[in-house]
């Protein structure tokens, strides 16, 4: 777990509430060693030139990296609105940069996840439900398959529901739109709850994120709005219901899905405060 800056300003000591972050990269285990010194380098280049874009103070980040993933604990204070919004606009074209004219398997393709809540530092690692609980969105089927189903996209991100609700929901801190998010139930080990999806470049409502269909199980998606059955007699996931989806399980990555319009960006970075 590495500190950054003197004394350690991002520590947060026995007990805090921050803006936790956490970002993991698509394929790594199956590159070859040079493409994945690429990724790695990349990872911490991208997060870096993000962080100073977003006015996020990079030098106060508390960080447990992983080789293709990272987890970091901001410091207090730290915007939720800069994290989800322009932070995560300009990772995402920092991404298409990156990618442009490389092989489709040596693309660097990300998830990420942000949670505010409770942390600690433990012996090994962070420790408290919010870690946890943002693992499991970083971790959760409903976000692997977004990105596996969207080939154009280079970044998925899931952020929790108190997140969604605070910063996104009344459209009133960040560029980004409600209904550019879909909601779902993740289910994944000892932890169930919810989490909203977005996926810049592509529509992820029109996505199809249910198991594939050699998985050891199918799970449904939602019906559309008026509850008419696709061709094969399954509900076809669409516009969101308040039931949300439910996901259990893995689901491997390939797969066809939408893809969205180029990587054009233009950041708008409302400066909302922190709650």
């Amino acid at each position: 777990m590495a500190e950054n800056g003197e004394e350690a300003p991002g520590a947060v000591g026995v007990f805090g509430r921050r803006l936790l972050l956490a970002v993991d990269a698509k394929g790594y285990g199956g590159a070859d060693a040079v493409t994945q010194g690429e990724f790695q380098e990349a990872i911490t280049r991208l997060l870096h030139e993000a962080a100073d874009a977003a006015r996020l103070d990079r030098s106060r980040w508390m960080t447990q990296e992983g080789g293709d993933s990272l987890f970091v604990v901001l410091p207090e204070g730290a915007s939720e609105p800069a994290l989800v919004d322009a932070f995560m606009r300009i990772l995402d074209f920092g991404l298409r940069t990156f990618n442009r004219n490389r092989e489709p398997h040596a693309r660097l393709r990300l998830r990420a996840a942000v949670h505010f809540g409770p942390v600690s530092p433990g012996a090994n690692g962070f420790i408290g439900p919010a870690p946890v609980q943002l693992g499991r969105i970083l971790d959760c089927a409903a976000l692997r398959a977004a990105l596996a189903r969207a080939p154009g996209a280079c970044l998925a991100v899931g952020v929790s529901e108190p997140v969604f609700r605070d910063v996104v929901k009344e459209e009133a801190y960040t560029s980004v739109r409600a209904d550019e998010f879909r909601h779902v139930r993740v289910k994944e080990k000892e932890y169930e709850g919810s989490a909203w999806i977005w996926v810049p470049g592509a529509d992820v409502r029109r996505l199809e994120l249910r198991s594939e269909p050699d998985a050891e199980e199918t799970v449904g998606g939602d019906a559309p709005p008026d509850g008419r059955a696709g061709d094969d007699g399954e509900y076809r996931a669409g516009r969101e219901t308040a039931r949300g989806d439910v996901y259990k399980m893995n689901v491997r990555s390939g797969g066809g899905g939408a893809q969205g319009p180029g990587a054009t960006v233009n950041v708008n970075n409302h400066n909302g405060g922190h709650r």
